[in-house]
């Protein structure tokens, strides 16, 4: 009985030191450090250099995300183009947008940059439509006025 337990201790004593060793491997790979070396075309930084000064004067891209005001919401698709009309009936050139999620129509008007814009034209709808709010969110760039000068 006593052999046995000497053998069990000497079994647990190479697992162990086995155990050790791995975990020492195992550190020291983990512990390697490297270098990284990055290969890339010198036109990659001119056009993000250009990219980012296109976007600070407002060029190309210019800001997705704005205001609209909501004019609209309820289950009726006919009072949704209603709604839709009259306000394009008193504000022609600014776009609207109907949207459907189950259960209600919504009405969207405009493309706002900033949320003051979009507050004043909501002031100045109160009359008219009952329930509107601003809603952020994505909006369509405004059209560029090009002129021939």
């Amino acid at each position: 009985m006593n052999n046995t337990a000497s053998t069990y201790k000497a079994l647990i004593a190479k697992v162990a030191g086995c155990c050790v060793f791995f975990m020492l491997i195992a550190l020291g790979a983990s512990a390697q450090r490297g270098r990284v070396e990055v290969v890339k075309d010198a036109r990659v930084d001119t056009l993000i250099n250009r990219w980012d000064e296109l976007n600070k004067i407002g060029g190309i891209r210019g800001s997705n995300y704005g205001y609209r005001v909501q004019i609209f919401t309820g289950s009726n698709r006919k009072d949704a183009y209603k709604a839709q009309n009259r306000f394009q009936d008193m504000h022609p050139d600014m776009r609207t947008y109907i949207s459907y999620r189950d259960p209600n129509f919504k009405v969207h008007a405009g493309d706002f940059r900033t949320k003051l814009e979009a507050q004043k034209m909501l002031e100045e709808l109160k009359p008219y439509f009952s329930g509107m709010f601003v809603i952020p969110g994505k909006i369509n760039p405004p059209k560029l006025e090009t002129g021939n000068d």
